[in-house]
C-alpha cells in the first residue's frame, strides 16, 4: 500500500492524487487503505516518513566516513550528503519516486513540519560542517546554498533524461554527481565573497 501511496504521490503530487488513484495502483480494498492509512493526508505523510530514517542514517555515515578519511572539505561534506540518496536509488528505484516526495515536500509550505521532523535534524548537521568550512559566510548565504544545491540534487536524480536531451543523450550518473557535488561546493564557496 506504501509503495503504491509514494508511486501515486510521486507522479501527481498531493493536490492530484487521490485514495482511488492508491487503490488502483495497490490492489487493495478501499477499506484497507482507509484502516492503514488514516485518510490522504495522514498516508502521505506515512509515505514521507518511511525512508526518512534510512536516509538520514546513510547520510550520517557517510559523514563519518568522510570524516575518518580525511576527507571533510566542501566537496568530501555535500558528497556524504548526496551520494547515499543517489546509492540508495541505484539499488531500489522506488527511491526515485521519494525524491519526487521530497521535492513536493520542500517546495511547499504546508509540509514545512514534515520537513522539519524529518529533513531538519540531519540538515543541521551538515549546515555545520559546511559553516566550519566557509568562515565569513553569513548564515544566510550558506542556508541559501544549501537549499540550492539540495534542489540541484533533487532535480538530478527526477530529471536525468532531460540532461541527455539537452546534451549529447550520453548518461553517466557517477559523473553527474562529482559535477553536481563540485559545482555546489563551487557555490557555497563563492557565498562568503558576497
Amino acid at each position: 500500500m506504501l509503495d503504491a501511496a509514494e508511486a501515486v504521490f510521486a507522479i501527481r503530487g498531493f493536490d492530484g492524487a487521490t485514495i482511488r488513484d492508491i487503490v488502483a495502483e495497490s490492489g487493495e480494498p478501499l477499506g484497507t487503505i482507509h484502516h492503514h492509512g488514516g485518510g490522504k493526508e495522514a498516508l502521505f505523510q506515512q509515505v514521507v516518513a518511511r525512508r526518512a530514517e534510512a536516509l538520514s542514517e546513510a547520510r550520517l555515515a557517510a559523514l563519518a566516513r568522510a570524516q575518518a578519511a580525511g576527507d571533510s572539505d566542501l566537496p568530501g561534506v555535500l558528497g556524504a550528503f548526496m551520494r547515499p540518496f543517489f546509492d540508495l536509488s541505484q539499488k531500489d528505484p522506488r527511491w526515485r519516486h521519494y525524491a519526487r516526495l521530497v521535492a513536493f515536500v520542500s517546495a511547499d509550505d504546508r509540509w514545512r513540519a514534515l520537513s522539519a521532523r524529518f529533513f531538519d535534524p540531519t540538515a543541521r548537521v551538515f549546515l555545520a560542517e559546511i559553516r566550519a568550512l566557509v568562515p565569513g559566510a553569513t548564515e544566510q548565504s550558506i542556508a541559501e546554498g544549501f537549499v540550492f544545491s539540495v534542489s540541484a540534487m533533487l532535480a538530478l536524480l527526477t530529471s536525468q533524461e532531460r540532461i541527455g536531451t539537452l546534451g549529447d543523450g550520453r548518461a553517466n550518473e557517477a559523473a553527474q554527481i562529482d559535477h553536481l557535488v563540485h559545482f555546489c561546493a563551487a557555490g557555497l564557496a563563492a557565498g562568503k565573497a558576497r
